[in-house]
C-alpha cells in the first residue's frame, strides 16, 4: 500500500509503498477513504511535538472496514471514522464516561504496525497513520456511520470539529447568553464558534490577525470580531461584553502569546480554555494576581472531551440536520501524490480543511 512517510522534521513527506501488519485481536484494518490536515500534522511534520521519525502521519480520518480482529463490533463494509482517541475502555476515566481521559491512552503500542520496504519501522503517529491507504487500529478508535455519509466532510468529525465544537458544548458547556471569545479562527476555532451559536451564545467574538478568516467566521455564528493585532484588542472585547470582559475565551491557536491575550479578555470568573497545542519548547508563564483576584479559570480543553461511539454520531444528525457546517469547512481535495501542497496551503493558514482524498 502507498503512504506519505515524513523521513526528515522539516523536509517533505515521501510517497512510497509501506507493509502493514496483521490484523489482530481488538484491532479493525480500515480503507481509507480521506484524511484532513489537521495544524497538529503540521507541527508533527516540523518537528514541534513530541515523537520521532520516521513515521506516518495523520488523525482525521474516514474510511471503509476491510477486515476486523476478533473482538469488533463493527464488520466489513462499514463506514467509519477514525480517531487517535484510543481507550480501553477498564480505567476509572473510561468507566466514568470519560474516554478520552483513558489512562492507557499514552502507553506506547505494544507491536509495530508499520514498515518500510526496506524493513525500517514506521511510527503510527497519533495510534492513526492515516496518511496511508490503509490502517490499522483500535476497536475503540473507530465510530460507525451511516453508508450515506460523504466520507470527506465525515472525516473533519474525527478531530477539528469535535475538539472546537466539543471544547464548547461539552467540556466548558457554555449556556445561552453567556459571551464568548474564540482566538483563532482556523479549523478548531470555526468549529468552537458553531459550538457557541449552538449554545445560544452571546456574543461570539472572532478574534485573528487575518481579518479574511474572522470575516469566515461570521458565516458559521460569530457576531463579532476583533484583530488580535490591534493595541487594544483586550478593551475592545470589554466594550462588546457590557464593559467585563468575556464569560469564555477559548484559544485555540498553539501560541503563547494568544494565550496570554486571552487571559486578559476574560472577564471575572471567566474561563480561558486553552486548546491549541503550542511547541513543547514554549511555556506559558502568568502572574497569579492576574486571576485570584478576579476568580479567573484556566482550563484545559482536550478532544472535545470526546465520546467517540456518542458525539460522532450526534454529530452527523446535526449535520444532516441543516445544523452543522461541515461541506463549508473544506478548502480543497488533493490525491495522496500531492500531499505536500496541501500540507504547505495548511502550514500558510489558507483556508480550513484541505482533505487528502483516496478514492
Amino acid at each position: 500500500m502507498k503512504a506519505a512517510v515524513c523521513y526528515e522534521f522539516g523536509k517533505p513527506l515521501v510517497v512510497e509503498e509501506v507493509d502493514l501488519a496483521k490484523t489482530g485481536k481488538g484491532q479493525v484494518r480500515v480503507r481509507v477513504a480521506a484524511t484532513a490536515v489537521c495544524h497538529s500534522d503540521v507541527h508533527d511534520i516540523k518537528g514541534e511535538l513530541p515523537g520521532p521519525v520516521p513515521f506516518i502521519g495523520g488523525h482525521e480520518t474516514a474510511g471503509y472496514v476491510e477486515e476486523t480482529g476478533p473482538g469488533v463490533s463493527v464488520k466489513k463494509g462499514d463506514a467509519v471514522v477514525i480517531s487517535l482517541l484510543a481507550s480501553c475502555g477498564q480505567c476509572y476515566y473510561c468507566v466514568s464516561g470519560l474516554p478520552h481521559l483513558c489512562q492507557a491512552k499514552f502507553a506506547p503500542p505494544k507491536d509495530v504496525k508499520l514498515h518500510n520496504k526496506k524493513g525500517l519501522p514506521l511510527v503510527q503517529k497519533a495510534g492513526v497513520a492515516g496518511f496511508a491507504e490503509y490502517i490499522l487500529v483500535d476497536e475503540s478508535q473507530v465510530a460507525k456511520v451511516p453508508a450515506d455519509m460523504p466520507l470527506d466532510r465525515a472525516a473533519l468529525l474525527a478531530c477539528g470539529v469535535i475538539t472546537g465544537f466539543g471544547g464548547v458544548v461539552k467540556r466548558a458547556r457554555v449556556k445561552p447568553f453567556e459571551s464568548v471569545v474564540v482566538m483563532g479562527a482556523g479549523g478548531v476555532g470555526i468549529n468552537a464558534i458553531q459550538g457557541a451559536a449552538y449554545s445560544g451564545a452571546y456574543p461570539i467574538i472572532a478574534v485573528d490577525v487575518l481579518d479574511v478568516k474572522m470575516k469566515k467566521a461570521m458565516e458559521f455564528g460569530a457576531t463579532h470580531m476583533v484583530n488580535a493585532k490591534s493595541e487594544k484588542a483586550a478593551e475592545d472585547i470589554r466594550k462588546l461584553t457590557s464593559g467585563r470582559g468575556a464569560d469564555y475565551v477559548f484559544v485555540t491557536v498553539g501560541s503563547i502569546a494568544a494565550m496570554r491575550q486571552g487571559i486578559a479578555m476574560a472577564g471575572p470568573r471567566g474561563t480561558i480554555v486553552l486548546i491549541g497545542l503550542p511547541p513543547v519548547t514554549e511555556q506559558l508563564c502568568f502572574s497569579p494576581l492576574e486571576l485570584i483576584p478576579f476568580e479567573k479559570n484556566v482550563i484545559g480543553g482536550f478532544m472535545g472531551a470526546a465520546n467517540l461511539k456518542i458525539d460522532i454520531p450526534n454529530l452527523v444528525t446535526l449535520y444532516q440536520a441543516g445544523r452543522l457546517k461541515l461541506d463549508e469547512l473544506i478548502t480543497g481535495r488533493y490525491p495522496l501524490g500531492r500531499i505536500n501542497e496541501a500540507i504547505k496551503s495548511t502550514a500558510k493558514g489558507e483556508g480550513l480543511r484541505n482533505v487528502i482524498m483516496f478514492e
